[in-house]
C-alpha cells in the first residue's frame, strides 16, 4: 500500500497507554488477552493486516475510555506463537490517521472509522533533518542516560540515520503517554526532534534521576 486511497476506512485499534508507533518504525507487541488475540487473527485475514495503535484519552465525567484523535496504523510483518497460545508480533508503522468515530458492533475489540488525509508524507521515503546537530544531541542524550543508569551502543547511535535515531528514541524512552502523543503528532521529523530534546531537558531540569541541567 503506497497511497492513502489504498488504506481502509475502518481499522481495529489497540488503545495501549505509552505504546508509540511511528511511520517506518517497528513496534514489538505481546498479545495475550482474548479480545486482542481475536483482533490479531481477524487482522491477519485482511489484505492490509493493519492494526491501529492509539493512546487512550481519559476525559473526566465521560463514561468509558476515550481515544486520542490521532494514532498510527501498523502492518503485521512478523509474528510467532508461544506454546500457551500467546503471540509475539511486530507492527511496521505505515501511516498516522485521524479518528473520526468509533464503530459499534459485537466484536470484543474496538474499531474506528479513520481518515488518512494530511499524513501523505508517512507513506513516502524516510525523512531527513537538515538542522540536526548530532553531537550536541548525543551529549544531551548521554547525560540523560547517565542520570537514569541506562546504557547504549553509542557507535550505532552516531551512525544511525536521522529518522531511525529520532523515531527509535521517541518510541523507546520512558515518557508519559501525553508526551508520547506529542511526539506522534509532530508534523515533521525536525519538529519531533525538537520535541524530544525539550522532553529530555525537562526530565533533567526536574531532577528525574541523578543529573541536573546547569
Amino acid at each position: 500500500m503506497k497511497k492513502a486511497t489504498d488504506l481502509p476506512d475502518i481499522i481495529p485499534v489497540f488503545p495501549l497507554p505509552g505504546a508509540l508507533l511511528l511511520p517506518r518504525s517497528r513496534l514489538p507487541l505481546h498479545i495475550f488477552e482474548p479480545r486482542y488475540l481475536q483482533m490479531f487473527e481477524d487482522a491477519l485475514k485482511t489484505s492490509g493486516r493493519l492494526i491501529g495503535m492509539v493512546q487512550p484519552n481519559e476525559v473526566p465525567g465521560r463514561d468509558g475510555t476515550g481515544l486520542h484523535a490521532i494514532g498510527c496504523a501498523g502492518r503485521i510483518t512478523q509474528f510467532s506463537e508461544t506454546e500457551d497460545g500467546r503471540y509475539m508480533i511486530t507492527l511496521s508503522g505505515m501511516s498516522r490517521f485521524r479518528v473520526l468515530s468509533e464503530v459499534k458492533g459485537f466484536l470484543p475489540y474496538r474499531r474506528c472509522e479513520v481518515n488518512w488525509d494530511g499524513f501523505e508524507r508517512d507513506l513516502g521515503r524516510e525523512e531527513k533533518d537538515a538542522a540536526f546537530e548530532r553531537s550536541g544531541f548525543l551529549d544531551l542524550l548521554g547525560r540523560y542516560f547517565s542520570a537514569r543508569d541506562l546504557s547504549a551502543d553509542w557507535e550505532t547511535l552516531k551512525d544511525a540515520d536521522d529518522e531511525l535515531l529520532v523515531n527509535s528514541l521517541s518510541m523507546l524512552l520512558d515518557f508519559d503517554p501525553e508526551d508520547k502523543q506529542a511526539l506522534l503528532e509532530a508534523p515533521s521529523l525536525s519538529t519531533r526532534r525538537e520535541t524530544l530534546v525539550t522532553l529530555i531537558e525537562y526530565k533533567l531540569r526536574a531532577g528525574d534521576g541523578k543529573d541536573m541541567m546547569q
